[in-house]
């Protein structure tokens, strides 16, 4: 009963978190704390360190943590399904849609017109990203702008763009990087 009493709860997270894992944090402190007594508001605020710490969704990472909390593994596995279960099912459906109807006209023309949204949204990730590296919270003026960082940055752009290599590897080589040169400085 306990198993399903976790699926159920987790559903309802999984179906009801439109806007990322923070926005899942009430909903599951609801069920979790205030619904079920499961946890107390101690518990819960470690259970979103945890989350947030570990990889992974935090609204994942918080169904597995408390289903292992209440029921052991198959309690975990229980509420992590229970999470997950409502984007596999939106994902497949959407799927099967598009398989089915991608040679219609009016799909690629909506496709289409998302592209540049798309690319918008990613360059202004990469320019906020890229800001951090240079300024910091330090404000602007050349005084203020971090060289390594932004030397470092070109590096790692110009190295996945034209050699292709393993972005793991480069975010590695660029920590390793970054550390050797405060080190040396003596900043460390």
């Amino acid at each position: 009963m306990i198993y399903l009493q976790l699926f159920l709860s987790f559903i309802k997270v999984g179906m009801f978190s439109i806007g990322g894992g923070y926005a899942a944090m009430p909903l599951i402190q609801s069920e979790v704390v205030s619904g079920h007594g499961w946890l107390t508001m101690n518990e819960f605020t470690d259970l979103i360190t945890i989350a947030e710490m570990t990889p992974g969704p935090i609204a994942v990472n918080s169904a597995t943590f408390v289903g292992i909390r209440i029921a052991g593994v198959f309690g975990a596995v229980a509420a992590t399904f229970g999470c997950i279960f409502p984007s596999c099912i939106i994902v497949s459906l959407l799927a099967f849609i598009y398989y089915k109807y991608k040679s219609v006209s009016t799909l690629q023309s909506i496709l289409a017109s998302l592209r540049p949204a798309v690319v918008a949204l990613i360059a202004g990730a990469g320019i906020s990203l890229l800001r951090t590296v240079a300024l910091g919270d330090r404000g602007m003026g050349l005084e203020n702008v971090n060289w390594v960082g932004i030397c470092l940055f070109a590096c790692a752009f110009v190295v996945l763009r034209k050699w292709k290599w393993n972005p793991i590897l480069v975010m590695a080589l660029c920590g390793v990087a970054n550390l050797g040169i405060h080190v040396i400085s003596g900043k460390v």
